[in-house]
């Protein structure tokens, strides 16, 4: 047995790493929200009214009492030539919500199609639809009325598909070549690289539209990981035939452990999985805290807007002439890098914390520390500092999440199919995330406000956190009615 992880465990974990890194794009979707919903005073012709000056338009905000505000902005011919604007919050929210459902979904196929192919393969066709829907994407209509369906098709379906076949390899590849007492650690670290992405890509993404327009952010983007994903994917690779990963003590022992003693382990198949009480329990908390994380995740940059832009309960005096759609992309990105930094940092540290405490303990600790945040602390925000603390505090609590589902489900059910059974468990997150953005954009729409989205948010979490008493290993029950078929009678 090897004493130490060979050095390929390493290469592959990073390169694990570097695709999340890429894939993490889609957490940008708040600025994008942002920059779409956006307002614009119209001329007959449909297109923002030109100001006096070379290259500025009208904005226009209505204020509680009805009245409307303009002020100017700048804005560079490539955004005009774009002409984004006054999408509802429903519709700007669509092509997100579509891109988490197909990513989830397509985890499951993505998950038994790597264990059988291999990661190298999946994850370069993940990089491939990954670019390939962001490229459509930038031959959209951007206006209000234009047509929608490149990105929907493009970046809801295609994209969401490719982060799905490509995310389904990074994490499996890797665990598999390091002790099991350390599984919550490496698959913290690697499914960072997704929570971190927005820390760069926000500010990318907000410079790429002020200087180029939304179609040309999507062009380039497209076409940069569309290569840097498919580099990355040549790095992966499972352990060979016969590969045992080196046993080391667990957190807080001096001892070398595993995460069960042999005689109990059981590598499940996902028939066998999805038959036991504990994946549907499983399942269903991961939905509940999906629809909190991701509904926070697409709409944090919008939420920013409402809150301290022209108009907003807190407006910030000079934010609405911030250059190019005020605090949604002179400021609002800070929100969503916020958030980003929290869900990265969460990853990591809730595998150390859950290697030594245990996973369902993390859980309860996490669920209802987000149930708090989303719930009370989002609406009690009355300045710019708290609501990016706040917005740092769900974005870590979010990405634990990443970390404690893929761990708690290789400890239950095993490495051996470790891809196509996270995969199917992961189908909860599309859809949870999925509800969760499609219930935001409606209650915006319909009330005037998020709240109502918060509050059943908030209720999810609660409710997922008092499941956790009832999730227990299926292991100890499963092998020992596997010995009792072999006893003799």
């Amino acid at each position: 047995m090897a004493d130490k992880v060979p050095a390929k465990g390493y290469v592959v974990a990073l390169a694990g790493l570097g695709i999340n890194l890429a894939l993490g794009v889609l957490y940008t979707w708040s600025v994008v929200t942002a920059t779409l919903t956006k307002a614009f005073k119209l001329g007959a012709d449909g297109l923002p009214v030109a100001a006096a000056e070379a290259g500025k338009f009208v904005t226009v905000t209505k204020l509680p009492n009805g009245t409307v505000k303009e002020g100017a902005a700048a804005l560079s011919k490539a955004v005009l030539a774009d002409h984004a604007f006054n999408w509802t919050a429903l519709d700007a929210l669509v092509p997100y919500a579509l891109a988490l459902l197909a990513f989830g979904i397509m985890m499951a196929f993505a998950g038994r199609l790597q264990d059988k192919y291999g990661p190298k393969v999946i994850a370069t066709v993940g990089g491939l639809f990954v670019g390939a829907g962001m490229i459509l994407s930038s031959f959209t209509d951007m206006s209000a009325k234009g047509n929608h369906l490149p990105i929907i098709i493009g970046f809801g379906l295609l994209t969401g598909a490719g982060i799905g076949l490509a995310y389904a390899c990074a994490t499996p590849a890797a665990v598999k070549w390091f002790p099991a007492a350390r599984k919550g650690l490496v698959t913290g670290t690697v499914v960072a690289g997704f929570g971190l992405a927005s820390v760069y890509t926000a500010p990318l993404t907000t410079y790429l539209i002020g200087s180029i327009g939304v179609s040309g952010m999507f062009r380039t983007l497209g076409i940069a990981f569309l290569v840097s994903i498919i580099v990355c994917a040549m790095l992966l690779q499972n352990p060979p035939a016969g590969y045992v990963a080196p046993v080391v003590a667990a957190a807080g022992s001096k001892k070398p452990a595993t995460a069960a003693p042999a005689n109990l382990k059981v590598d499940y198949t996902w028939r066998e999985m999805v038959r036991t009480p504990q994946f549907w329990l499983l399942w269903f908390m991961y939905a509940c805290v999906a629809f909190a994380g991701l509904m926070m995740v697409g709409i944090v940059s919008k939420v920013a807007v409402d809150y301290f832009g022209a108009g907003g309960p807190y407006a910030v005096e000079g934010f609405a002439t911030a250059k190019y759609f005020g605090l949604a992309l002179g400021m609002g990105f800070m929100f969503t890098v916020a958030l980003a930094i929290g869900n990265g940092i969460g990853r990591p540290i809730a595998g150390m914390v859950s290697d030594a405490i245990g996973r369902t303990r993390t859980m309860v600790i996490v669920f209802l520390a987000q149930a708090i945040l989303v719930g009370w602390a989002v609406g009690a925000s009355t300045s710019m500092a708290m609501l990016l603390v706040v917005a740092a505090g769900i974005g870590f609590m979010y990405g634990a999440n990443l970390t404690l589902f893929p761990a708690t489900t290789f400890d239950f059910f095993g490495l051996k199919n470790a891809g196509v059974n996270y995969g199917i468990v992961f189908t909860a997150w599309g859809i949870g995330g999925s509800i969760g953005n499609y219930f935001a954009g409606f209650a915006k729409n319909l009330w005037g406000s998020f709240g109502p989205a918060y509050t059943m948010a908030a209720v999810l979490c609660v409710i997922a956190a008092g499941l956790t008493v009832v999730t227990k290993a299926p292991k100890a029950e499963l092998a020992a009615s596997k010995a009792a078929e072999v006893e003799p009678a």
